[in-house]
Order: structure tokens, then sequence, then C-alpha cells
């Protein structure tokens, strides 16, 4: 199956009452427990490189490994570069087999972070690429704090900027370990009324289960970003593998130790927020 782009996916998502899962990918073996998992449960999933992945593997390796994982699937995947800081990191994207980019001006003046995007938008949707934008910041566990979306500027940032998703700050926190019931579903509702295009909550691993269900069915909220609470099922598995078998040196077995446990992890948040 042909790679996928956010439009294909989240559009779909809004009228069924789902959401998608956007995964952070790390790795090789990451990358493919996520995709086994979203075929098991025959739905779409977005595999996503954020700022670290990119630290550690360049986009162009990056970029082509996860569209090859995409052209293989049985499912839609889509291959979506996460919190693009510059233009040019998210043409990067573009050009190195990502089918979404995500410009993140959420540091910027509302109507910087507009125009970025639009002249973004504009390149990407010709190339067939999908843009995720962002209004408002959202902030980390035991880093910088968020400033919620103002409506005001949601409302415009959908008109203006051309971007076909938008990621929102309305209690949601990256790096969050432990689950909050923090969404303030007020600020969601009123962002609601002024917008029409698909929401995205990044911070997803801090939302508890039963709140995304909640989100997915009730709200336009279709793409969650999950990367934390997958990190610690990686990091639980590979020391519960080093601790039963301490003679095991040889890395591809250490790594694909780790992969029964991330299935499962996907295939649980999967039960929760899509049709399956």
């Amino acid at each position: 199956m042909t790679a996928a782009t956010l439009a294909d996916v989240l559009e779909p998502a809004i009228h069924g009452r789902y959401a998608i899962a956007g995964l952070v990918v790390l790795g090789w073996e990451d990358a493919v427990a996520f995709v086994e998992a979203a075929e098991e449960a025959g739905c779409a999933i977005i595999l996503q490189a954020g700022p670290g992945c990119r630290a550690h593997t360049p986009v162009p390796v990056i970029g082509k490994m996860i569209r090859y994982l995409a052209d293989q699937a049985r499912v839609p995947v889509v291959c979506h570069l996460d919190h693009g800081y510059t233009v040019d990191e998210c043409r990067s994207g573009i050009d190195h087999g990502f089918t979404s980019v995500m410009f993140d001006g959420s540091k910027l003046p509302i109507s910087e972070n507009i125009d970025l995007t639009a002249g973004l938008a504009e390149e990407a949707h010709a190339a067939g690429v999908s843009v995720e934008g962002e209004v408002g910041y959202v902030g980390y566990a035991d880093g910088a704090a968020s400033a919620f979306t103002d409506p005001l500027e949601a409302g415009r940032f959908d008109r203006e900027s051309g971007a076909d998703a938008i990621a929102v700050s309305v209690g949601n926190v990256h790096l969050q370990t432990e689950k909050t019931d923090g969404i303030d579903f007020e600020v969601l509702k009123s962002i609601e009324d002024v917008t029409s295009k698909p929401l995205v909550l990044h911070g997803g691993s801090g939302i508890p289960p039963e709140i995304r269900r909640r989100l997915a069915r009730q709200t336009r909220v279709c793409k969650f970003n999950l990367g934390t609470e997958l990190r610690q099922s990686f990091g639980a598995s590979l020391r519960q593998t080093l601790e039963e078998q301490p003679e095991i040196f040889d890395r591809l077995a250490i790594l694909k130790s780790t992969m029964p446990a991330m299935r499962a992890s996907v295939s649980e948040i999967l039960g929760t927020i899509t049709q399956a």
C-alpha cells in the first residue's frame, strides 16, 4: 500500500468519530512493531520522526526507512516529520520521503506563524504532502510551561494558514510520564467553535485512556501524538531482557526482544482511540 498523507487519514477519522495514533519512531525495531500492530488492528497509523530521532538518524536516512515501511504496509501509514522548527527542515522532509510535515511556529507571533505555514503548505501540497501547524504552546513536564491556545488565533490560523491539521494546547503536556486529567474541555470547545480543520494533541502519553476515548468520540481531536509511554515500554522490556538473559550481547537480538512489548503497547492504544 502506498504511504498516506494526514489528509487521507484524518478526514475519515473526524467523520467516523475515532482518532489516529501518531507514534514517535526512534529506530527500526519500534517502527516495525508499530506497523505490525496497526496491520493486526486493521487501522491507519502515523509514524513520526521528531527532533530527537532526527538528531540521531539524519533525515535522508530516517525518511527513507519510514517511507519503505509505509509503502510495504497493508494499512495506511503516514510518514510524518514532527516539530520542524524551520521551513527548511520541513522541505528536507518533503525531499526525503515524508508524506506529512509539521511546521512548529508556536513560539512565533501569530501573523508570522501563519505566513510561514501558508508558504510551506503551498509548496507541500504541490508535492502531495500534508502540513500540520501549531497554535499556542504545548509545554514539557518539568520544563517550559504551556500557553493555552487562543481561540481567536486558532480561528485565524484555520482560515489563513492552509494547514491540514492544527495542534492545540488545552492542558496536554509533552514528556508526561504519569497520566493526568488536565484537558480543559471548555477551552477545546471554544477552539472547535471557530475552526473546521482536524485538531491534534501533542503529549498524548499524559492523557488517560478514558479521556483519549472521550476526545476521539466527542470532539474534533483526531490525532494523538504518543512517544513517552512507548519509550517507557521499550525501557522496561529492555531491562527485563538484560536481567533475565545476562549472557546476551548481540545488539540485534537485544533490540528484537523489545518488539513484542512495543506491539502490545500500540495495540492497547489503538483499541482505545480507533474503530478497532
